[in-house]
This record gives structure tokens, sequence and C-alpha cells, in this order.
């Protein structure tokens, strides 16, 4: 591991299960529906249009905040902690219900709780961590890993199947298979912290590796 992929400011640990419910894997595209959907209205938009008698404001509620944090990070300089909180937690949500749905967990994905799924991202400090400029072109810089990542998802749900029966016929998740989807998404992390929640200037490593 060399120290670029060792000091990254966004790393992923999933706990590797000894066993698994082969009950609940083998209708787990079912029982995952609730929290589907309770992802989805959290992460759809919504308007707020009374900020008071005259003022109305249009704002992305839902969903990681993108484009205003962009605009806050090159004119203001600024990072404000709540909307890095929400960008945080729904990140945490969102990989709980990938990790349930990617049968890596038995756990039904909490709203709140870290559980077996564990990030960590630093908050930043835009002055001194941040380029203010690089906001806008980040999502860009990122195009050659959307594209490896395009086939690394092809590849996660191929051993996702694969994986589905081996935990009904033996409870087990094979240990190099889960290491593979776990390092799918923490590649996925690591980009996201980069180009999406804007915390980091450093270029995500092309690894799958911790």
């Amino acid at each position: 591991m060399n120290s670029l992929e060792q000091n990254y400011p966004a790393k992923l640990t999933i706990d590797f299960p000894e066993k698994l419910d082969r009950f609940t894997t083998f209708f787990r595209i079912i029982m995952a529906i609730p929290i589907l959907i309770i992802l989805s209205l959290i992460s759809g938009s919504s308007e707020n249009h009374e900020l008071s008698e005259n003022v109305r404001l249009v704002y992305n509620s839902g969903g990681i905040l993108f484009l205003a944090t962009v605009l806050m990070i090159v004119f203001r300089e600024k990072y404000p902690k709540w909307w890095y909180d929400w960008n945080i937690a729904l990140l945490k949500f969102s990989t709980r219900v990938a990790s349930y749905l990617f049968l890596l967990r038995d756990e039904y994905p909490s709203t709140d709780e870290e559980q077996a799924v564990h990030i960590e991202i630093p908050y930043p400090d835009v002055k001194k961590d941040l380029n203010r400029w690089l906001p806008l072109v980040k999502w860009f810089l990122a195009i050659p890993h959307y594209i490896i990542l395009v086939f690394l998802y092809v590849a996660a749900i191929i051993c996702v199947i694969i994986s589905w029966f081996a935990i009904v016929l033996s409870a087990k998740f094979p240990k190099g298979i889960f290491d593979f989807i776990v390092g799918v998404i923490r590649w996925t992390i690591r980009v996201s912290a980069y180009a999406f929640l804007l915390t980091t200037d450093k270029y995500p490593p092309f690894t799958l590796n911790e």
C-alpha cells in the first residue's frame, strides 16, 4: 500500500461477517424495498419557498448538496458545517443500504447508526486545505474514474450474484469477492469525496485497497 492510498482523506471499511442468514439473503431484493424507498425519498429534491415575506429560496434539500457547496467555496471560501454533516450522513446511510443490497451484511440498514460500515471523511478547512477554484472542474477531472467504475460495477454485480448462491448454500460470503466489492465501494467513496462532496483536493488513487 502506498502513502497516497493510506493517507487519502476518505476511508471505508466494512466488517467481514463470519456467517450470513440464508433466508434474508434469498429474499434480499424484496426485503430491501422499504429502505430503498426511504433512501429515494430523502435523496430527491424539494423546495422551500418561504424564508421571509419578500424572499424566496429554492434549494436542493435532498441528495448531496453539490452546486450550493461549489458556489460557497468559490465565492466565500466556506463549507458550512451542517452542509458537510448532511452530505456525510447521506453518504453513510446510502453506503449501509448498498452493503445490505450487495449482501455484505445482514443487519437491516440503520438511518443513523454506523453499524458495521465505517466511513471516515474529515471536515475540511477550506482556506487551508482546498483550492477555491478546483470545485469548478473536479467533476470533469474525475471522468477517468467514472469510466473505470462502470466496468467495476458490472463485475461487482456479477460477484454479488455468485455470492448469493454461495451464501444460500453455505451461509458464507467468499472473502476474496467480499474484499473486491468493498474495494469498488471504497473507490466510489473516494471519487465522491473529491468530485462531489468537495472535502479534499487530493486526486483519488486508482486502487481498490484501503
